[in-house]
């Protein structure tokens, strides 16, 4: 007789009080160097446009290491987003809204379902965190935050967690939201914010700027950024989306999340359609620095780039923490879906 198997259904609230940013950063971190070290399959994309936005499915495989360093448990996560960067505006909806699906890697079973949003978030965020820990200088304090959403958000804070900060820029082509924004985050976070309108200006006073706009047009141009500075591209995700001019991208020390994602729908799929680079360009995976394969900054003059396109690496460990925090803490519904 077939046993009676249940799904944890969790929803946004649920995942956000189950998931920090401390425990986010190491995790993920971690799910970069499994990928390095080839003890984590490649993770898989698809994705498809539609009217004012698009849908995209993220895959990954990855196995828990134990404390003793053997495997543990491993976790299938598949993520359908959907991204609508309109959606407030004209509906009165999230910009991203999806579920993760969490099955056991080993049989096939539905562990869980899960809320997307906040889980998409946090893990850019941390992904942001630890390229920033192994990539921008030591002394790095002044950061400008291009995009005042809850991307932008985020990313402060986990920026925080690596770097002592001491003052902070925000711009945004909606003027309002900066400031709104930077009202905000300075009490939130007890830092100096400030809201610009002259990137430029902020950006040549940075020592780390993060970009996380919906932007299809590049707006951070080599000229204005000195050297020295680490650039997390968050924005773009899809192969019409672009930041960063691929001036830049092409002049300083390139760093990924993965290789052939960001050839195909990141900062470097710009660069790499101009001519101004080649695969072969790319200084290194991420994953391949934290694992001590690849060397990260070797200079205080050097601009590095950061493409980070955001990886279901990221997704896997992100819900694992959910799930497994979710099961030891009673939180959720269960849901038998043969009944």
């Amino acid at each position: 007789m077939m046993q009676s198997i249940d799904t944890l259904l969790l929803n946004r609230r649920e995942v956000t009080a189950l998931l920090t940013m401390e425990e986010c950063i190491d995790a993920v971190e971690e799910a970069f160097k499994l990928h390095a070290e080839g003890k984590a399959a490649p993770p898989g994309i698809l994705g498809i446009h539609t009217l004012g936005g698009g849908f995209h499915i993220k895959t990954a495989i990855l196995s828990k290491p134990t404390p003793s360093g053997n495997p543990g448990r491993s976790y299938f996560v598949a993520k359908a987003n959907a991204n609508f960067p309109q959606n407030m505006k004209y509906h009165g909806l999230p910009t991203i809204q999806g579920v993760i699906v969490v099955c056991d890697a080993t049989n096939g079973r539905l562990l869980a379902l899960m809320d997307s949003m906040e889980i998409t978030v946090v893990r850019t965020g941390a992904a942001t965190a630890v390229a920033t820990k192994y990539l921008a200088r030591v002394d790095a304090k002044i950061v400008t935050i291009c995009g005042c959403g809850n991307q932008g958000r985020i990313s402060l804070k986990m920026l925080m967690k690596v770097r002592p900060l001491q003052s902070v820029f925000v711009f945004d082509i909606d003027n309002a939201q900066a400031r709104k924004f930077a009202y905000e985050i300075s009490e939130e976070l007890e830092i100096a914010v400030e809201a610009v309108d002259d990137l430029a200006m902020a950006v040549r006073r940075s020592d780390i700027v993060v970009t996380c706009t919906p932007s299809k047009q590049p707006f951070l141009r080599f000229e204005d950024v000195m050297p020295g500075t680490f650039i997390a591209a968050v924005g773009s995700d899809s192969e019409d989306k672009q930041e960063l001019e691929p001036e830049l991208v092409s002049s300083g020390k390139l760093v990924v999340d993965l290789l052939e994602q960001c050839a195909t729908i990141g900062e470097l799929h710009h660069s790499l359609e101009r001519g101004l680079m080649k695969r072969n360009d790319v200084h290194a995976e991420l994953g391949e620095i934290i694992a001590g394969r690849m060397p990260g900054r070797t200079s205080n003059e050097e601009i590095i780039v950061f493409d980070s396109t955001g990886t279901a690496l990221q997704d896997v460990a992100a819900a694992v923490i959910v799930y497994e925090k979710a099961l030891q803490n009673g939180v959720g519904v269960k849901l038998n879906f043969a009944q």
